[in-house]
């Protein structure tokens, strides 16, 4: 099987379809008709075997986790899906794995309603890729760069888990039942896209949790720091800081039993792989966001906020920690 036998058979027919999709596969490029006054919001996210994940997932496990990390960046900026471009580098064309992936991605955008328009196939190491590309009405997609002295931090969901799956082999042994929850929070993590949705005239900035909450939220504090400054500023500055009462951090019952209270609180705050918001918002808001949370059918909780300087502090029960990892960093020692 070649690889256009390969997308005629495995991809070319989806059950999204979309009015705003001119012309989809089959063409050198797909055409889309964005709406009036929206901004496009693109963003691509690659997963390499070994790297971002490993012999446990199953193809359905990688279509899954391949949409979600890509429409978790797509919620964080308050963007409606709408269309994604699928680049697959396989070591042979396995008709058993395309047929389950294929089925598992065509599921997954259905769910979504996201339409698949087009890729490219090649022979290689398996490496998965995907671009999705939603829109946000102009002016109100969220950022980094908003958040204010006095604003509210709070995550949707719970944190930790995935990084428990990813580490359990270094840990007391979960329960069958135990290790089967916590998997699903890495192998299928859940994009909060209509969370997103209802935070754009809430928050005041938004980011999506993959490589830790200690990481993620400096990018806040970076970006929030450099808008404050004006365009003269150094990116290496950080004015805004953050209070974080890591007791508060939402938490699982697996986490805590393996690890106990401050354990599971400790790999809360910098474990990876979440795919769970972090924002904030102005604290005269916060009844809106708890009411958005519901509305989302999404736990939000509050975990701090922010402050005028001193970078990310973290207490635990009132005490200062020393917690913070910087997050995973690819081609860093």
């Amino acid at each position: 099987m070649n690889e256009f036998d390969l997308i005629r058979q495995y991809f070319q027919q989806t059950d999204t379809e979309r009015a705003d999709v001119a012309l989809g596969i089959g063409d050198d490029c797909a055409l889309l008709q964005p709406l009036a006054h929206h901004h496009l919001a693109v963003t691509t996210d690659t997963m390499v075997d070994g790297v971002h994940f490993d012999e446990r997932l199953t193809p359905a496990d990688l279509a899954y986790k391949l949409v979600a990390v890509n429409l978790s960046d797509l919620a964080a900026m308050g963007a409606v899906p709408c269309w994604v471009s699928l680049a697959l580098t396989l070591p042979s064309s396995d008709q058993t794995w395309l047929s389950e992936f294929g089925q598992a991605l065509a599921h997954q955008l259905r769910h979504y309603q996201v339409a698949l328009v087009g890729g490219d196939t090649t022979r290689g190491p398996l490496t998965l890729s995907l671009t999705a590309q939603g829109q946000v009405p102009a002016g109100q997609g969220l950022t980094r760069s908003g958040a204010a002295v006095g604003d509210v931090i709070l995550v949707s969901g719970h944190l930790g888990d995935a990084a428990l799956a990813l580490n359990q082999h270094k840990l007391t042994p979960l329960t069958a039942s135990q290790c089967a929850r916590v998997e699903a929070r890495l192998f299928r993590p859940t994009p909060r896209v209509e969370l997103g949705l209802t935070l754009r005239q809430l928050a005041s900035a938004c980011i999506d949790i993959s490589d830790g909450l200690s990481a993620d939220l400096n990018h806040i504090l970076e970006r929030s720091s450099k808008a404050l400054g004006g365009a003269n500023a150094s990116m290496s500055t950080v004015s805004l800081g953050a209070c974080i009462d890591a007791d508060k951090l939402p938490v699982s019952a697996e986490a805590v039993s393996v690890l106990g209270e401050q354990g599971a609180a400790a790999n809360a705050l910098n474990g990876g792989d979440d795919y769970e918001l972090c924002f904030t918002v102005p604290a005269t808001r916060l009844n809106e966001v708890i009411a958005a949370g519901k509305k989302a059918n999404t736990p939000v909780t509050v975990i701090g906020e922010i402050v005028a300087d001193g970078g990310l502090q973290t207490y635990y029960l009132g005490q200062a920690v020393d917690w913070q990892a910087q997050g995973y960093l690819h081609f860093s020692d």
